[in-house]
């Protein structure tokens, strides 16, 4: 029998709790309120300034007019409204990531940029950096939600806003979808539909447990992150706190170890099998392995450190790693961590989505994606059946090989699709439906509509891809 993914979350912390010898009472929470969270998104610490015109980015229709704007809180944000904004729709865009340093507006510059489709396409735009980096996940939500409602005082009401994440935005999404329901003053919902698409939607207490299993087993093979003249550290830490390593320091530890980077005659044979061992244990491409480990090691240490406290979310007890030329001997040099229960509870309580969203969610994901693994969306399926909402979701899968954008024709198909049914109501836009509709688009587009649709494609669960946890779950 399916759980949803509350059920599967309380089993999960009460299994950590049993195994740590510990109990969630009087532990402290860092995630902040419902009320903290509506205030933050009405901007009571502080006003926005008008936004100012700028010249758009190039790729952005012609004729586009583009504001920059600081929203008071320290985020800053951008808005496009193309000349033939006849259809009023608002596309409010939630950003991946996430970033780790101070918000710049270049950032959403650059969002807009890469999705200047949806300006071309005939929709308004506006995106946010968001008021602080890091993986806050409802912050970042109540950041895009203020973002909406400026959108509004600056050029007025849209007739529909569809709520987009990408990537770790589309958590950010789901969630502000969920979190934002009050109807305004002429009985509509803050968004009328949501488009989530490459996203991390496993919550933040299962989308990063491969990135655990990355760090083990990486230390195990090449034992340079840390090196052994370097003071040691739990490495569920990702980095102790007072202690930084750049991307490219850690791109040449891994070039040391495995030769990534290097043509493969160039690689000598223990670099072949280490490069060999840890694609194949932890399912990941090469040209994924040196991002995946940089997420785990500063994406992990602003959890811990500025999230947490210092606590542990992350445990690999039970778990048996498979693909290796010598599983035995690899499984015993592994380091075992288990899970805090307070700390799992916590990172749960501002990263997991509920899926109690009560508009249409669509969804598009690659299903070769090297960063946010497509068995993603089966636990997102999981986690709206659980809230009873899964008859508000239609899923899309390509066959894309990317992460960070797909085709223009793609989006726009299936944006074209999600607003058919929101004014429809009740019927559901089908795969092959999208799919027709790519293959019929304007060549303007793109020559050959990169329309890659995959109707049929079901993923495997996410337990099939990244192992399951003994001790938290």
């Amino acid at each position: 029998m399916r759980r949803g993914f509350s059920a599967h979350l309380h089993a999960r912390v009460a299994a950590a709790a049993i195994a740590a010898g510990a109990t969630l009472a009087g532990c402290s929470s860092v995630a902040q309120p419902p009320e903290r969270d509506e205030a933050r998104a009405s901007g009571e610490a502080g006003a926005a300034a008008p936004a100012q015109q700028r010249p758009c980015p190039e790729g952005v229709a012609p004729g586009t007019r583009c504001f920059e704007g600081a929203d008071g809180q320290g985020a800053f944000y951008w808005i496009a409204v193309p000349a033939n904004w006849n259809n009023g729709v608002l596309v409010l865009h939630a950003h991946g990531g996430p970033e780790f340093g101070a918000p710049r507006s270049e950032r959403t510059e650059r969002d807009l940029q890469r999705w200047s489709i949806w300006t071309r396409a005939g929709y308004a735009w506006a995106g946010s950096t968001y008021a602080q980096g890091g993986v806050a996940v409802r912050a970042a939500a109540a950041d895009t939600e203020r973002l909406r409602r400026i959108v509004i005082a600056q050029i007025g009401m849209p007739t529909r806003t569809v709520l987009h994440g990408q990537s770790w935005g589309a958590s950010v999404a789901a969630v502000g979808a969920e979190t934002y329901v009050a109807r305004g003053v002429a009985g509509r919902p803050p968004y009328d539909a949501v488009l989530l698409t490459s996203g991390v939607l496993g919550g933040g207490t299962r989308s990063y447990d491969f990135r655990l299993d990355l760090r083990v087993v990486y230390q195990a093979v090449c034992g340079n992150h840390p090196r052994p003249d370097e003071p040691p550290y739990p490495l569920w830490q990702g980095l102790p706190p007072d202690r930084k390593i750049s991307r490219a320091e850690l791109q040449a530890r891994v070039e040391a170890c495995t030769g990534i980077g290097r043509p493969p005659a160039q690689r000598s044979e223990a670099q072949r099998r280490n490069l060999k061992t840890l694609l194949e244990v932890i399912h990941i491409p090469e040209r994924s392995l040196v991002g995946h480990l940089h997420w785990a090691t500063e994406g992990f240490q602003d959890i811990v450190f500025k999230r947490l406290g210092g606590r542990n979310p992350f445990g690999n007890i039970g778990v048996r790693y498979r693909g290796s030329d010598d599983d035995a001997a690899l499984n015993a040099r592994v380091a075992r961590y288990r899970a805090d229960p307070s700390a799992l509870a916590d990172l749960a309580a501002d990263a997991d989505p509920g899926g109690r969203i009560g508009v249409p969610v669509l969804t598009m994901h690659a299903v070769d994606d090297p960063v946010a693994f497509v068995e993603l969306e089966s636990a997102w399926r999981e986690t709206m059946r659980g809230a009873g909402t899964d008859a508000r979701l239609v899923q899309l899968y390509t066959d894309d090989h990317e992460h960070s954008y797909l085709s223009d024709a793609e989006y726009v198909a299936a944006m074209e699709g999600l607003l058919a049914w929101v004014e429809r109501g009740d019927a559901k836009p089908a795969p092959q439906g999208v799919a027709t509709r790519c293959a019929a688009l304007p060549a303007a587009f793109g020559p050959d509509k990169g329309c890659r649709f995959l109707p049929d494609y079901r993923p495997a669960a996410l337990d099939a891809r990244v192992p399951p946890r003994s001790d938290s779950r």
